[in-house]
């Protein structure tokens, strides 16, 4: 065999058993340009938390304000203004809990589980991709697609639960521009997708200021317009325990609900003893 072709098949099998460690290699290297790109590890670690204001825009003429608080280690609060009613999503870190006047509920009510396991998810402030492996998450390169006009790394994103994310990183600035999603909502799978854009410098570190949602495919989006953030703002604690009267309703709901069952399971078993002392 020629020397030539010996080394170029010596070379091919190198090549072919690094293939995985370089393919595991570019997505921490596009993991740690999107961090860079963003301002960097030590600047998005000091955030310890965070109020950003702006407005909601659901279609034409339907726009109400909101507040969207965050803080570490895991904690969401978003308030926001509809019909002279404000409503609420928030999350503490162990309990997701909603408070939705304007749909005829009073009481604010812990969440649904698939509406939870979203919130929580939300909660993240550095998002899916920072410190994913600690996080028990795993990231794959998925190629490279256009994104409205723009090339993008599509990242697939398989979180600890093992529920799958795709986000696209634009080639040139590496910033997330678009996320691609599926949920169960109340049974129903659900594909979504966000676009994320007019990125702006807050703090030294670039922040997406629009970010619109619909469903795959649709041309309706819903809109969430930031118009200020504040970085490490005094956020009491307290801002996301769900009520303690909501909380103990619910609990004494389950409590009641957990009597009612045992009751009905003695009476059940009471029933054939009965009827044989009658046989006799």
């Amino acid at each position: 065999m020629p020397r030539k072709m010996l080394m170029g098949i010596t070379l091919l099998a190198v090549l072919v058993a690094s293939a995985p460690v370089a393919s595991a290699q570019t997505v921490d290297e596009l993991i740690a340009k999107n961090i860079e790109a963003k301002g960097g590890l030590a600047k998005l670690k000091a955030v310890k938390s965070q109020r950003a204001t702006g407005k909601m825009v659901a279609g034409p003429g339907m726009e109400f304000p909101f507040v969207m608080l965050s803080k570490r280690p895991k904690s969401t609060r978003l308030e926001f203004t509809f019909q002279g009613m404000t409503g609420m999503q928030v999350y503490d870190g162990k309990t997701a809990w909603m408070s939705m006047p304007f749909m005829g509920k009073k009481e604010p009510e812990v969440m649904p589980p698939d509406e939870a396991k979203m919130i929580e998810e939300q909660a993240d402030m550095d998002g899916p991709l920072m410190d994913y492996k600690e996080k028990g998450h795993t990231v794959e390169l998925a190629g490279k697609e256009q994104v409205e006009g723009a090339d993008a790394f599509k990242l697939k994103v398989t979180l600890k639960g093992g529920d799958v994310r795709h986000i696209y990183l634009d080639a040139e600035t590496y910033l997330e521009i678009k996320v691609e999603s599926k949920r169960t909502v109340r049974g129903a799978e659900i594909e979504g997708e966000s676009y994320l854009s007019d990125y702006k410098e807050v703090g030294g570190m670039m922040m997406a200021h629009v970010m619109e949602s619909g469903a795959k495919g649709s041309p309706q989006r819903q809109k969430l317009v930031i118009e200020k953030v504040e970085l490490n703002p005094e956020i009491a604690d307290s801002l996301f325990a769900m009520p303690a009267t909501a909380a103990d309703s619910t609990r004494a709901a389950a409590a009641d609900t957990s009597k009612a069952a045992a009751k009905t399971a003695t009476k059940g078993a009471a029933k054939p003893a009965e009827a044989g002392a009658k046989k006799k």
